[in-house]
């Protein structure tokens, strides 16, 4: 069963504190969990910058084919969302694993 990891690195911006920085990480990760089944946390919680963040999911799926569409389906989303939210997605990666 291969297993997904999906690593966004955002630019907030706007963000002036810790606070508005956990504001935007934490709409995006709700946000991803209510659309789709997944894991999803932020991996840089204790980092000083206020304006940029590191998010990564984990997703698990029967088939590549099917991991590979909810990859790009949950980087296209997030997109979406991170542009809502006044902020942007410097970067994405993907990894897959295979048992």
């Amino acid at each position: 069963m291969p297993i997904g990891k999906l690593t966004l690195e955002l630019s907030i911006p706007h963000a002036q504190s810790l606070k508005d920085r956990r504001q935007v990480v934490r709409s995006l990760k709700d946000k991803l969990r209510h659309t789709f089944n997944l894991s999803v946390a932020e991996m840089n919680e204790g980092a000083t910058l206020w304006n940029q963040a590191t998010v990564e999911v984990a997703v698990v799926s029967s088939s590549m084919q099917s991991l590979t569409q909810h990859l790009e389906s949950i980087d296209r989303a997030a997109h979406s969302i991170t542009a809502g939210l006044s902020a942007e997605i410097a970067d994405s990666y993907a990894e897959i694993l295979n048992d």
